[in-house]
């Protein structure tokens, strides 16, 4: 058995999740705030079959979109905080850890 840890875009979530049940996957959810852009995401604990865990990762892989977005930036040292310009930064898609799982009960 594995553990499945999987940080997704908010904007994505609902759809992964979506997916996951429809092929009757579980999974714990959990809203948490991304540490870089400090943007919401979704977090999904899975305890899932060692043979399973390629048809989770895929369905997650398939649900995820990168997407450019913009993010507010100082433009310099010296400049008023006021002046900004926005930078596009990368978003979306999903980081999916995968742990053994030493022992597992359901209770």
């Amino acid at each position: 058995m594995k553990m499945i840890t999987a940080i997704v875009n908010k904007k994505d979530a609902a759809e992964v999740c979506d997916a996951l049940a429809e092929e009757r996957f579980s999974f714990t959810k959990m809203a948490t705030t991304g540490g870089f852009l400090k943007s919401g995401n979704v977090t999904l604990l899975m305890g899932v079959e060692d043979e399973k865990v390629e048809a989770a990762i895929e369905i997650i892989r398939k649900h995820c979109a990168q997407r450019m977005e913009p993010m507010p930036s100082v433009v310099g040292a010296g400049v008023p905080a006021f002046s900004y310009y926005k930078a596009e930064v990368l978003v979306g898609g999903a980081t999916v850890f995968v742990s053994p799982v030493e022992r597992f009960e359901k209770m």
